[in-house]
């Protein structure tokens, strides 16, 4: 007995010997690395820098709850910054030295233009640090204005402890406007510029402190956008092998002429093998189309009359 049912019609076999030629090995290459770097590189990165934002908030919120500790405490013995210590507040005795003063150039604080005074402290147990007394508004752009000078004399004061920033160029203090000045808050390079030693990182003084201007506020303690980018990445990783992999199979299963290229279902061109030489009647506009209705409708009209005499 003869079974009868439904059989899925035959799409032809899947080829991919297209897949050698320059422009897919190409492609391929392309999505290949770009998805590696995806969840390699970019993804990481950004993993890397919510991160740090995470420790930096952390950090801040602990040193609002703790006490400030002597500075010997929580730096003993010179020791630079690290991410276990910034932030947090510290106290330390000593008289400033105006003479090494330097202008931080071109800062954004609360979203407009801002100088960072900094200026060297002589510790009473030895050494010096470099405090940041606050900001001031620049003016005529690239004037520093007039500002009040550190207190003479022994001071005891608070700040936070940051640690040194990092010019990409490397670039020294230079003079201006009567002022000397820095491109990145860094001890090193101040030091080299007023010729003074310094330990490590800087001191921000906190609010109501002897030779404080306007204290230079905490960053807001947002997470920021890294970790829906590091997403974004994933996911473009992710889409860019799948939307290759439809691409590769859609060009798989077309049918293909007998050279080899695929087909594209259209009518052969004039004078192509199959046509017997013959042209194909070119398409007719909308107006002769319009023409020829309104030529059989005249036509159907007279043979209509004629029947009915």
């Amino acid at each position: 007995m003869r079974r009868t049912g439904h059989r899925p019609a035959y799409r032809g076999p899947v080829r991919f010997g297209f897949l050698l030629r320059p422009g897919w090995i190409a492609s391929l290459l392309l999505v290949a690395v770009f998805s590696t770097l995806c969840f390699t590189v970019l993804a990481p990165w950004q993993f890397s820098r919510h991160n740090e934002t995470q420790v930096r908030n952390d950090a801040i919120r602990a040193s609002m709850r703790a006490e400030p500790k002597p500075l010997r405490e929580v730096l003993p013995r010179g020791e630079a910054p690290s991410s276990s210590t910034e932030w947090k507040r510290v106290t330390f005795t000593g008289h400033y030295l105006s003479r090494g003063e330097t202008l931080a150039w071109q800062r954004t604080v609360l979203g407009e233009p801002a100088f960072e005074v900094l200026t060297p402290f002589r510790l009473e147990n030895g050494g010096t640090v470099l405090v940041d007394r606050g900001f001031i508004r620049p003016v005529e752009s690239t004037r520093a204005p007039e500002y009040a000078a550190a207190p003479e004399g022994t001071v005891r004061v608070t700040a936070r402890i940051r640690a040194n920033e990092h010019d990409a160029e490397q670039r020294s203090t230079f003079r201006h406007d009567d002022h000397r000045w820095t491109y990145a808050i860094n001890a090193n390079t101040v030091e080299r510029g007023v010729d003074i030693p310094m330990r490590s990182g800087y001191f921000t003084l906190v609010s109501d402190q002897p030779g404080v201007l306007q204290a230079v506020p905490l960053p807001r303690l947002e997470s920021g956008p890294y970790l829906s980018y590091a997403m974004q990445w994933i996911i473009f990783g992710i889409m860019a092998p799948l939307a290759l992999g439809y691409l590769v199979h859609s060009e798989a299963r077309s049918p293909r002429t007998p050279n080899g290229r695929t087909s594209t279902g259209g009518t052969p061109d004039a004078g192509s093998p199959g046509t017997g030489g013959r042209k194909r009647k070119s398409r007719m506009s909308v107006a002769e189309l319009i023409a020829a209705e309104e030529r059989r409708e005249q036509e159907n009209r007279e043979q209509r009359n004629s029947a009915g005499t």
